[in-house]
């Protein structure tokens, strides 16, 4: 599910550099196989768009999709390149 960065859209940035508040849409996931793989089965794909509910100091990001809310760590979070929407 590795996708290239949507141009259109903006410039891509980790997950981790969203503020509260903000709407994202998921453009790729840099991790490997594992990683895809878990963050699928959780629901969360390239195009999904997803909104920052909490945004912790250590890296820890709580989001909320349409499939609820999920809390995701920093290395995880750091891992999801998003775009602004």
């Amino acid at each position: 599910m590795n996708s290239e960065e949507d141009s259109s859209s903006g410039s891509a940035f980790p997950l981790t550099f969203a503020s509260e508040g903000q709407k994202v849409r998921i453009v790729a996931l840099k991790g490997g196989r594992g990683f895809q793989e878990r963050l699928i089965s959780m629901g969360f794909n390239a195009g999904d768009e997803i909104e920052i509910v909490q945004s912790r100091q250590h890296g820890s990001v709580l989001v909320a999709s349409e499939g609820g809310r999920y809390i995701l760590g920093g290395g995880m979070a750091q891992k999801i390149m998003v775009v602004q929407i």
